[in-house]
């Protein structure tokens, strides 16, 4: 079905436009990309609609994207690889929120060794969209450090358990995400921007 839906779109494109062959590949791996994510999507509100947690998925949805959007991370190579990871982190964590019980300190704690984490780490770029742009990478590191900052600040501030343990939890998922040593279990390259700035000699 998505080599169908983006062979189609990507026939429009090319007919209706003058585009290069390396902008055609950005292009298409971003066609790619939203449909892995709305079918993803669907199946798994879906789902958390059946179990009756969809109010709390959406939740975490929303927190976890907000600290995704900017210190990106790893995507699965396979999209049945993809499916399952997404619906076992974006299922099975927001359960975890409700029941879990972390008190303050431990909060306190566990959020400064994710914040060391993520300015560590962050941004983590794929090889499909490495992040050349120095500039652009310690921009991402820097906003991405001050939203974990802020993520481990509302999760102490806020009294409602559940909510506190989406900031948190969230910004436990992606400092994995980034994770370099996540990375090679995959078998996926890190720091694509230092291969692709040698390959092409910029």
């Amino acid at each position: 079905m998505k080599k169908i839906v983006v062979e189609k779109t990507m026939s429009l494109i090319k007919n209706n436009g003058n585009y290069s062959e390396e902008k055609l590949a950005e292009i298409k791996y971003g066609l790619e990309g939203l449909y892995l994510t709305f079918s993803k999507l669907i199946i798994i509100i879906l789902l958390a609609y059946i179990l009756g947690i969809l109010k709390e998925v959406i939740i975490f949805l929303i927190i976890y994207n907000v600290i995704r959007t900017t210190s990106f991370g790893l995507h699965a190579t396979k999209s049945w690889v993809c499916l399952l990871s997404s619906t076992i982190i974006f299922i099975g964590f927001p359960i975890l929120c409700q029941y879990l019980v972390i008190n303050d300190d431990l909060k306190l704690i566990i959020g400064l060794i994710l914040v060391l984490f993520i300015y560590k780490n962050a941004p983590a770029d794929t090889q499909k969209r490495p992040i050349i742009s120095h500039k652009r990478r310690l921009f991402f590191k820097y906003i991405s450090t001050f939203i974990a900052i802020a993520f481990v600040y509302c999760s102490i501030l806020i009294n409602d358990n559940f909510l506190s343990n989406c900031f948190i939890l969230s910004l436990l998922v992606q400092s994995f995400m980034i994770s370099p040593t996540v990375y090679k279990i995959f078998n996926l390259p890190y720091n694509n921007y230092i291969t692709y700035l040698a390959n092409n000699d910029i």
